[in-house]
Parts: C-alpha cells; sequence; structure tokens
C-alpha cells in the first residue's frame, strides 16, 4: 500500500464519520486509527495530500466523484449537500462484517453501534496489536449462546445476529455470490434473514457489495424525502432508481450526512 499519495475530490474525515463505518476514531493531530479485516490502519488528509495505510479501492479512491455526480438529479437541497460535504465517498467494507454491524444497528446512534461493534470484537473477534481485535467471522457468531451476545450490548438484535451468521457459516447466504445478481435478487436474498428488512439490507448492498443503486431510507432520509419531492407520499424503490439515477445510494450518503449534520 503507498504511504501517501495526492488525492482530489476527496474528504476523508466526511468518508469516515457520516455514519457507513464503525470502527475508525479521530484522535486530536488528526489522524483516524481504524481496523480494517485484519488489519490496523492510521490515514490522515492535509489538504489534498492522503497518507497513511491507503487503500484505494476500499476508500471508494478508484472511482471518479465528478461522474457520479454529474448521475444526481438537480434537485437543490441534494446539490447543496454535495456542496457542503463534497469529496465524500461510499467505502466498499467486508460484507459480513457489514452486514453483522447493520444489524446491530437497529434502532441505535452510531455512538451506541460503534460501542456494540468494539464489544463484538473484544468479545469474539482475533487480537491484533494495541488492544485492538477483528470483527468476528460468521462461525463465531454462529456458534456463540444468546446471552454471550446480549452481553455485547445487543439486546433483542442478538437473535437477529445468531440467525444471520447461522445462514452465512451453512452456506444458505453466500454473500460472495450476491454482487453478481440483479439489485432486487439480492435484495430479496438479504431479505430472508430474520430481522432484516430494507435498511439492513441496502446498507449491506451499498457499503460492502457495490450495488451503487442501493438507497437506504431511516429516520433521517425520511426526513430528507419529506423535503424533496415526495411529501406526504410512500417512496417506492422504483420511484427512488428513476429519480437518483444509478449511484442513488452516493446521493443517499451525501442526503443523510447533510440532514444529520443539520
Amino acid at each position: 500500500m503507498p504511504r501517501q499519495i495526492h488525492v482530489t475530490d476527496f474528504n476523508l474525515a466526511a468518508t469516515l464519520e457520516c455514519g457507513q463505518a464503525f470502527r475508525w476514531s479521530r484522535t486530536a493531530d488528526g489522524w483516524f486509527t481504524g481496523v480494517v479485516g485484519q488489519r490496523i490502519c492510521r490515514l490522515r488528509q492535509t489538504g489534498k495530500k492522503l497518507e497513511g495505510d491507503i487503500d484505494r479501492h476500499y476508500l471508494g479512491l478508484d472511482v471518479s466523484l465528478l461522474d457520479i455526480v454529474a448521475t444526481f438529479p438537480d434537485d437543490e437541497i441534494l446539490q447543496q449537500a454535495v456542496r457542503q460535504h463534497w469529496g465524500l465517498r461510499v467505502l466498499r467494507q467486508e460484507p459480513w462484517e457489514t452486514l453483522a454491524s447493520f444489524i446491530a444497528s437497529s434502532t441505535k446512534q452510531i455512538v451506541q453501534i460503534r460501542q456494540v461493534v468494539e464489544n463484538l470484537a473484544r468479545r469474539f473477534g482475533q487480537p491484533l496489536a494495541n488492544d485492538a481485535f477483528a470483527f468476528p467471522d460468521a462461525a463465531t457468531i454462529a456458534g456463540a449462546t444468546l446471552p454471550q451476545l446480549r452481553a455485547c450490548k445487543l439486546g433483542f438484535r442478538a437473535e437477529y445476529l445468531r440467525a444471520a451468521a447461522r445462514m452465512v457459516d451453512r452456506g444458505k447466504l453466500r454473500l460472495d455470490a450476491l454482487p453478481a445478481m440483479e439489485y432486487e435478487r439480492a435484495l430479496e436474498e438479504l431479505l430472508k434473514i430474520h430481522g432484516v428488512g430494507e435498511k439492513i439490507a441496502n446498507c449491506t448492498l451499498l457499503f460492502s457489495l457495490g450495488f451503487d443503486q442501493a438507497f437506504p431510507v431511516d429516520v433521517w432520509m425520511q426526513r430528507a424525502l419529506h423535503r424533496l419531492s415526495w411529501r406526504g407520499n410512500k417512496t417506492t424503490r422504483r420511484q427512488v432508481l428513476d429519480h437518483f439515477g444509478p449511484y442513488a445510494g452516493w446521493a443517499q450518503q451525501y442526503l443523510f450526512f447533510s440532514e444529520r449534520s443539520h
């Protein structure tokens, strides 16, 4: 991995702090430290200089942000969000950890999600250096008891997480097969997991499996959509795709982060 590169159209802080990943923390000197797979990574951006453990694919730096944003509709609220958070990119994370993290996220604030994910890593994950732990694989979670999982502050989500882990571990759900499917089919496969609804499924598809059109909707996005063109109307997936285009998920991240920042 390169230790330093010149970047344009990239905002490290917005990308790591917008709510799509939960294992990064920033220190006062501007360095972000996170666990990606089995690695402890450190990153810092100063102007257009990005330094540290740089994985271009993981950070979404292997695509043109200008080309992506050019597909967005001309909604003033969306365009304002893009200007405000220019450089935010969609990460490409490990699918099982992404699915598990968003199952753990249900009805929780981001700071709480970070704690639950950290608890799972410390209780079940492989030790790394500097008191860090890798996220546990599906087989380990599949073999855990519900009391053990609840002790990680999962609450009612413990049952859902273990159900997902058992499907993955037993081969009933092959996350590595989803990218080859059409979006609707891949979504349907994830919705077979007990406790997984469209929001969690779309987060998994968007943040780890390359489905740039996946558009997660939660309370924040309902507010954003209300301020756009669907006041009082029930928004369908077809409407979202038709309106926001092939990179609807990227547009969603700008709207979501902007709404939360307000």
